[in-house]
C-alpha cells in the first residue's frame, strides 16, 4: 500500500456556476502518519481542497478539474465516493449535520452496517470505539442530548469505525468551549498516534490547534498555496498577517514589546518558546511601562437581573439558579462558560423566548417581564448561535431587510441601511444569492447582519464570530465596536478568549446555571479556579508573563489589553 494518501499535482478547479477558478496550480502531498494544518482566510479555497480530498468534488459539487488528484494512490476519477470514504473520514464543522442514527450506538455503527459487518463483530467494534472515546455511558442517548464535546467525539467515532487512512477535520473547534476545544485537539493528537493515519485539520484558530504538534502548516490565499512549511518557520515570517490569519496572542505581545520573532525561538509552541534574558527583560519593561493606562468609567445601569431562575419544563432541568447581574449602558460584555452552563438560556429568558420561574428583569428601571417578545425586540436584538434557526427568507437581501420592512421603514431607507450592513458584513457581492448556497459561516454573517441593521439599544450575540476567518471576525467585531461607541450595548456569548480580551469591558462567567464570576477579562483568565470551573482556558499571555518573570500576571494581561486598545485602534 502506498505511503502517500493525498497527492495534488498542478491542480486547478473551477465551479460550474462561477466565472473564475477557485484553485490554481495546487501541489500538495500528505503521507501516512502526518498531521497537517490547512489555514487561510475565507474564500481562499480551503473547503474546496477538503471537498477534493473527501470526494464531494466531483461527485456532489460539479466543476472543471485540471491537473491530477490522487487519493490513496488512485485518481479520484477512477474511484466512487464509497471507495474514497474507505480512505478518507471527514468530521464536519457542524457535527449535528453528520448524525444519522437515533442513538450514539446507532451512529457509531452506521458505517459498519453499510459494510455489511456481522452484527456480533459490529457491536464489539462499537463498544471498542466507545471505550476509546469515553462514550460508553451515553451509547443509548440521542445525539441531541449530548454536550458539544461529546457530539464531537461521536462524529470522530463515526469515521473511526471505518479504519480510514486519513482523518479530515473541518473547523473542529468552531462550536466548542475553550476547555473542550483543547480536549478536542488532544483527542485528534491521540487518534493520530493510536491509528498511525494521516490527519488534516482545517481551522481558523491557529494558536488552539498548535496546542499539539503539527508537522506542517499549509497556508492558502486567493486559491493558491503560499506556504507549506513547519510551524516555527511560518510563525517567524510575515505571511500570516499578509494573508489575514490571526497569529498566536503571545507572539503579538512579543512584537508589541519589540522582540523579533525568530525560527530558532520555537514560536509555534509556548512551552518550548526560547527567549534570551535580554528579551525577557525587554518584555517586562515594556508592559510595566504600559500598566494601568486603560480608561475606566461608571455608567448607568441598562439591564438589571435579580434572583432569576428558570427550569426547562420537559426535562425538569434547572438551567438558571438565582442569578443577579447588571449590564450598564454602552458596555461590551462577554458571557463565557462551559457548554450547557446556561448562557444561551439566560439570553432567551431576557428576550422573552423562555419564561422565568422567579426573579426580576428590569430595563432602564422598568419591568421587562411585562413586555411581549415583539416589544422586547424593540430594545434588545438577539442573534442565535445556530443560523439555521433564524433564517426564514430565500434570498440574502430579503433576509437582512425583513426586520426593517416589518417595522414599516420606507423602502428607500430599507435599501440604504440594508446595503450598508451587507457591505460591513462582507456580504454585499452576494446580496442576490440564495441563502441555500452559503456556508455555515456565511449564514452566520447573514443572521448577524439582519439584527445589526435594526440597531437596537442592546444586542445579544451568541457566538458572533464562530466559523469566521480573522478578516471577517475583525470586520464584524469592529462594526460591533462602532455601534457600541454610538451607545449601543453589546453582549457577546463566546468561547473565543481572544475576542473576550480584545473587545469586552468585563466578563460574566457561567457554570452550572450560576454566575461564578463577574470581573475584568484579565482577572477571569488568570484565575485558575474560575478557568477550571467554567471550562475556559488560561490566556497564553499569562503563561508568557510567567516565562518572562513578570511580577503580576493579571496586570501583565491587562497592560496588553490597554496597549492594544490605545494603539491598534488609534
Amino acid at each position: 500500500m502506498t505511503d502517500v494518501i493525498v497527492e495534488f499535482n498542478d491542480l486547478g478547479f473551477q465551479y460550474r456556476a462561477q466565472a473564475k477558478p477557485t484553485l490554481y496550480t495546487i501541489h500538495l502531498t500528505v503521507r501516512r502518519g502526518e498531521k497537517v494544518l490547512i489555514a487561510g482566510p475565507s474564500g481562499c479555497g480551503k473547503s474546496t481542497v477538503a471537498n477534493l480530498i473527501n470526494g464531494l468534488i466531483p461527485f456532489s459539487y460539479k466543476g472543471e478539474i485540471t491537473g491530477s488528484v490522487r487519493i490513496g494512490g488512485r485518481e479520484t476519477g477512477e474511484q466512487s465516493l464509497f471507495d474514497i470514504s474507505h480512505t478518507v473520514g471527514t468530521v464536519l464543522q457542524d457535527s449535528d449535520a453528520q448524525f444519522v442514527g437515533m442513538t450514539v450506538a446507532e451512529d457509531l455503527a452506521f458505517a459498519l452496517e453499510n459494510d455489511c459487518m456481522p452484527q456480533k463483530e459490529m457491536k464489539g467494534r462499537v463498544r471498542e470505539i466507545a471505550k476509546i472515546l469515553d462514550l460508553e455511558e451515553v451509547l443509548r442517548h440521542a445525539p441531541s442530548e449530548l454536550s458539544g464535546g461529546q457530539r464531537q467525539r461521536v462524529s470522530v467515532g463515526g469515521v473511526m469505525a471505518s479504519d480510514v487512512d486519513l482523518f479530515l477535520f473541518d473547523e473542529p473547534l468552531a462550536n466548542l468551549d475553550p476547555k473542550t476545544g483543547k480536549q478536542a485537539i488532544e483527542l485528534i493528537d491521540e487518534l493520530q498516534k493510536r491509528t498511525g493515519a494521516a490527519v488534516i485539520i482545517i481551522e481558523h484558530r491557529l494558536e488552539d490547534v498548535l496546542h499539539r504538534y503539527v508537522d506542517r502548516v499549509v497556508l492558502m490565499n486567493e486559491g493558491r498555496i503560499v506556504s507549506d512549511t513547519a510551524p516555527d518557520r511560518l510563525l517567524s515570517s510575515a505571511l500570516l498577517s499578509e494573508c489575514g490569519v490571526r497569529e498566536p496572542l503571545y507572539l503579538t505581545a512579543l512584537k508589541y514589546a519589540g522582540v523579533k520573532i525568530r525560527e530558532e525561538m520555537h514560536p509555534a509552541s509556548l512551552p518550548e518558546l526560547s527567549l534570551t534574558e535580554g528579551e525577557k527583560e525587554q518584555v517586562r519593561r515594556f508592559f510595566l511601562e504600559n500598566r494601568g493606562k486603560g480608561e475606566k468609567e461608571t455608567r448607568p445601569e441598562l439591564l438589571t437581573v435579580k434572583n432569576l431562575s428558570f427550569t426547562y419544563e420537559k426535562s425538569h432541568r434547572k438551567a438558571l439558579r438565582d442569578l443577579s447581574v447588571s449590564i450598564r449602558e454602552g458596555e461590551m460584555v462577554a458571557v463565557v462558560g462551559t457548554n450547557g452552563a446556561g448562557k444561551s438560556t439566560f439570553s432567551k429568558v431576557i428576550c422573552g423566548m423562555e419564561k422565568e420561574d422567579a426573579g426580576e428583569i428590569l430595563f432602564r428601571g422598568r419591568d421587562f417581564t411585562s413586555l411581549s417578545i415583539k416589544e422586547r425586540a424593540e430594545h434588545v436584538g438577539y442573534v442565535m448561535q445556530n443560523p439555521n434557526q433564524m433564517i426564514s427568507k430565500v434570498m440574502i437581501y430579503d433576509e437582512v431587510a425583513m426586520g426593517l420592512r416589518l417595522r414599516g421603514v420606507p423602502e428607500e431607507e430599507v435599501r440604504v441601511r440594508t446595503e450598508k450592513a451587507l457591505e460591513i458584513c462582507g456580504l454585499y457581492r452576494m446580496r442576490n444569492w440564495p441563502i441555500s448556497a452559503l456556508s455555515y459561516g456565511q449564514k452566520k454573517r447573514v443572521t448577524i447582519c439582519s439584527i445589526l441593521v435594526l440597531e437596537p439599544e442592546m444586542m445579544i450575540l451568541d457566538e458572533p464570530t464562530a466559523g469566521q476567518d480573522y478578516r471577517n471576525y475583525t470586520r464584524i467585531m469592529e462594526f460591533l465596536r462602532s455601534l457600541n461607541q454610538r451607545g449601543i450595548t453589546i453582549v457577546m456569548i463566546t468561547h473565543d478568549m481572544h475576542l473576550m480580551l480584545e473587545y469586552a469591558d468585563r466578563a460574566i462567567v457561567f457554570s452550572g446555571g450560576r454566575i461564578i464570576a463577574d470581573k475584568s477579562c484579565a482577572r477571569v483568565l488568570t484565575d485558575r479556579d474560575v478557568v477550571e470551573r467554567a471550562s475556559l482556558k488560561e490566556t497564553s499571555l499569562y503563561h508568557l508573563a510567567e516565562l518572562c518573570g513578570a511580577p503580576d500576571g493579571t496586570e501583565f494581561v491587562q497592560s496588553f489589553i490597554d496597549y492594544e486598545r490605545a494603539h491598534e485602534r488609534a
